[in-house]
């Protein structure tokens, strides 16, 4: 079991005076200081090139997987806990290995409802300042400096994002993928929001704002199906898979 004090560095664990002031991605983007990055910077590759191959390496061999969003800062007793563990073992009953930040919350109920359905439970870490290593129902966990390593394993090896209610994290990974299927780069992605109450104002909003005003086209409030249903959920993303195969593969 990970202690709170464990600070993990990619593959690397730090406790007490070891454990650093700043993260390897602050150091990376911080522009200011001494232009000594010149010479650091390239060898700085080496390093991200290491967490791809080693991402790549783990991950490349899941099968059909659905990456699930949500806050870090739900509780056990909280419906949305729950409500992530069902959505777990439903994925995982369909076939799908459920991948997850590996943190608390609704993150730890995802993995713990996959793990306890007998699927395949995936932790994708990331170095914080605030780091607490993987959840206990993680099965295949890898811990990664840098967040832009990390967001390409999840759109890679996921066939779409379940995002149930969470904050600032969970909708960088929302509107991310958003904007990866509005732009051509990943193709047949669906992106099912679990919880009305909680997303419908933000779709108002972006109806009532940002389409209204011009800065999205119709279609692009199509990319967001929003349920409670986790038998809807399941669905969705199967159907998906189906409408990306050739006819030959499709289950008749």
């Amino acid at each position: 079991m990970t202690r709170r004090s464990d600070y993990h560095q990619g593959p690397v664990t730090l406790r007490g005076t070891q454990v650093p002031r700043t993260t390897t991605d602050q150091r990376l983007l911080d522009g200011t200081g001494p232009t000594d990055w010149v010479h650091s910077d390239p060898w700085r590759v080496m390093r991200i090139q290491a967490e791809f191959v080693e991402g790549f390496g783990a991950l490349a061999e899941l099968g059909p997987a659905v990456a699930v969003f949500g806050s870090a800062r739900t509780r056990p007793d909280h419906p949305h806990y729950a409500l992530g563990v069902q959505v777990g073992a439903a994925l995982a009953e369909a076939g799908y290995a459920v991948i997850t930040g590996g943190g608390p919350g609704v993150m730890e109920a995802a993995n713990k409802g996959a793990s306890e359905a007998g699927g395949t439970s995936v932790g994708l870490g990331i170095e914080l300042p605030f780091e607490t290593g993987l959840n206990d129902h993680v099965d295949l966990g890898i811990d990664f400096r840098y967040f832009f390593v990390r967001k390409t394993m999840f759109v890679k090896y996921s066939e779409g994002f379940v995002v149930l209610p969470g904050g600032v994290g969970t909708l960088d990974e929302l509107f991310e993928a958003v904007t990866l299927i509005q732009t051509g780069k990943v193709t047949n992605f669906p992106i099912v929001l679990v919880g009305r109450t909680y997303w419908e104002p933000l779709l108002d909003w972006l109806e009532r704002t940002l389409l209204a005003e011009g800065m999205v086209s119709p279609g692009d409030l199509d990319l967001l199906r929003v349920t409670d249903d986790v038998e809807e959920v399941v669905r969705w993303v199967t159907s998906h898979r189906h409408e990306g195969e050739p006819p030959e593969q499709r289950d008749v």
